[in-house]
């Protein structure tokens, strides 16, 4: 990276205290108003415009003349996970689940990365305007944890209010080396669907199942048949998942119950392996209700995530200027993950390109980090933090011609 782009003792010093605050003090999905705040006073102090979108969301805009307009998105949000880092900076957040419950918090995906990466570019860029042109439009986007996020800004007018940029970038910490990219060409993350489906039955003492239309065994029958979509139903080549989550069902030993509840959780690649999944699950459900004879069971969807597509030319070129940033040997093109993200909904929603990566945040000497989404996930924050600054700088730079 040039000299100007790099960053200062002063300003690597504050990029840590971001981290070091946003760790402390997570937030559940769209509940992110201290850290939304925080986000603006940081904006404000580099003299970047800035506005609210989709509630807890933050966009801001950094213009300098004339130039492309590029976009650069980090999420925001924890999750209901008691950290058990030991570390003096782990979180002791409290919050409450939209059903009331009170849960810890900690940021165990790595947001705080994102966040405090983005405020690191942003403050670069601010200071070197004398070496690049265009604008950059820093999305700091709440709810990624439910999907509620990306869905949210663009309902409330992202792109009506921000300017229209010619790509959208975003990264992803990940529980690799630090110093190492990992970067996937075309549909890069997966699809995903959670549903509630609700089992009714017939109630009877347990020792007179006679008596009884069984919402367990059907249950259990359903759950076993879920399992042969994959394994008899497609294509071999095509990647699915379908797992059952939670069953919950009865008091007690010796009364078969009037209903069941199970969820379930679905990962497909493509929009078409996804249509036949859904219809299948829908198609043995209501199958094995009708054998049991049990009236008709209630599906709901709880959420859904959105494709995450790499746009394959603009992928080619950011795989080049993060390989010039970090040398080729640390760049890599992976296979697909079957995890989901909702920042594809972000440039899918004005046919503009998507790029996502991943970058490495554990310690090298580390042999089995802890993984996204554990009480233990714990970045090796300084080295992680430098990988985010400079592979979000090398991507953005890209675009402006810097």
């Amino acid at each position: 990276m040039p000299t100007t782009f790099g960053l200062t003792d002063t300003e690597t010093q504050s990029l840590h205290e971001d981290y070091l605050h946003l760790h402390r003090n997570p937030e559940l999905s769209m509940q992110e108003h201290n850290t939304a705040a925080y986000i603006e006073s940081k904006l404000s102090e580099l003299g970047i415009e800035h506005f609210r979108c989709g509630g807890t969301g933050v966009v801001g805009i950094l213009r300098n003349g004339q130039g492309p307009t590029v976009a650069f998105r980090a999420d925001s949000d924890g999750l209901p996970i008691a950290e058990d880092t030991k570390v003096d900076y782990a979180s002791t957040a409290r919050g409450v689940l939209a059903d009331g419950t009170e849960v810890p918090v900690m940021h165990g995906c790595g947001h705080d990365t994102h966040v405090a990466s983005a405020l690191g570019a942003a403050r670069v860029l601010a200071r070197s305007t004398e070496s690049w042109a265009g604008t950059v439009v820093f999305i700091f986007q709440p709810g990624e944890e439910t999907s509620a996020g990306a869905a949210s800004m663009v309902a409330d007018g992202l792109w009506d209010q921000a300017p229209r940029p010619t790509v959208v970038l975003g990264q992803h910490v990940f529980p690799f080396a630090t110093g190492n990219i990992h970067l996937t060409p075309e549909s890069a993350m997966a699809m995903a669907n959670s549903l509630e489906v609700t089992l009714y039955g017939k109630q009877a003492h347990g020792s007179q199942p006679q008596d009884s239309i069984d919402p367990i065994v059907l249950g259990a029958n359903i759950i076993t048949r879920l399992q042969t979509i994959t394994s008899r139903e497609l294509h071999p080549l095509d990647s699915a998942v379908v797992t059952c989550g939670s069953f919950h069902s009865g008091l007690k030993e010796n009364i078969i119950p009037d209903t069941a509840v199970f969820t379930l959780n679905v990962r497909t690649l493509t929009e078409p392996v996804r249509d036949q999944v859904l219809k299948a699950i829908t198609r043995i459900i209501d199958a094995e209700a009708v054998a049991s004879g049990a009236p008709a069971p209630k599906i709901t969807e709880l959420y859904r995530f959105p494709r995450l597509y790499n746009d394959p030319e603009q992928t080619n070129n950011v795989f080049g200027a993060l390989s010039e940033e970090f040398g080729a040997e640390q760049v890599r093109l992976v296979p697909p993950l079957m995890g989901s993200e909702d920042f594809g909904a972000l440039g899918d929603a004005i046919g503009v390109p998507n790029v996502f990566w991943m970058f490495g945040g554990a310690d090298p000497e580390d042999p089995a980090p802890a993984g996204n989404h554990s009480p233990f996930f714990l970045p090796e924050y300084r080295g992680a933090l430098d990988s985010g600054v400079r592979a979000a700088l090398a991507g953005i730079r890209h675009y402006l011609g810097a």
